[in-house]
């Protein structure tokens, strides 16, 4: 019976010791920002201007402002959870081709960005940023674009504001519902600070929903993307056969999709 208490007793600790360092460190393991010099220079071939946009509590976001000439609107893009703008700036520059200006900013940690994280401040981050496009182009001309964690901001301005169109990209119901799949032995949705809930806002959503989710995702289970799916009101969901979480762009379906919405 020692032997026993003893190994429920290690089970029991080993349970708790593992559930407090997801607490403490979900932050670190959600949001991976990598800082840049504040006089770090961009390089992008494409027109653009660097933005610094001051929030109410003193953080500044970095932004790029990508310009075209004559514009069809402006695609306010929401990105992933790591790198910053000198790698983003490279993956969104494309989507200018569509001739259409692009706005991106880096999160609060990343890049030149700074300021404290938290919920609640990010969410109001991006309602300022979309409110700099809204302020430049009337919103049947504004694209909203969120990749991975991003979804979560573009859905909570899509669902604040009308947009013309919403594109997810690898997109999640929840971060319980994505961080169920590591830890389905603990009560995620109870411990997480940036539970972001995208399905929870889906039917305050008007505009019309492009979802694009590779079927081979690891990251982000394609599963959690059909869950969010059926939550939208209007949505044409497109599944790419063998693409990943950070790939999809080397997939001839995905660009059709881009090339069917933006053209």
């Amino acid at each position: 019976m020692s032997w026993i208490k003893f190994l429920v007793i290690l089970i029991v600790v080993v349970y708790a010791l593992v559930g407090l360092f997801l607490f403490l460190f979900q932050e670190k393991m959600i949001f991976q920002p990598e800082p840049l010099d504040p006089e770090y220079v961009y390089e992008f071939p494409s027109e653009f201007d660097e933005l610094n946009l001051e929030m109410e509590d003193g953080a500044v976001l970095n932004a790029l402002h990508f310009k075209v000439d004559q514009p069809k609107g402006i695609i306010v893009y929401f990105h992933g959870n790591a790198g910053n703008l000198a790698r983003w700036g490279e993956v969104v520059e494309p989507f200018t081709a569509y001739g259409y200006e692009l706005l991106i900013v880096d999160y609060r940690g990343y890049g030149k960005s700074t300021g404290r994280r938290s919920k609640q401040a990010m969410l109001s981050d991006a309602e300022m940023v979309y409110g700099v496009a809204a302020n430049l182009w009337p919103q049947e001309q504004i694209i909203v674009y969120g990749r991975s964690l991003g979804s979560s901001f573009a859905c909570h301005v899509a669902a604040n504001f009308q947009p013309a169109r919403l594109i997810l990209e690898s997109p999640f119901y929840s971060v319980a519902d994505v961080a169920n799949e590591l830890a389905w032995m603990y009560p995620v949705s109870k411990i997480l600070s940036f539970n972001f809930q995208n399905g929870k806002i889906a039917d305050q959503i008007s505009a019309s929903v492009t979802l694009i989710h590779g079927k081979e995702d690891r990251v982000v289970p394609i599963s959690s993307g059909q869950k969010l799916a059926k939550a939208l009101k209007q949505v044409d969901t497109h599944e790419i056969e063998g693409g990943g979480h950070n790939d999809l762009a080397a997939f001839k379906g995905y660009w059709d999709v881009i090339d069917e919405v933006l053209k």
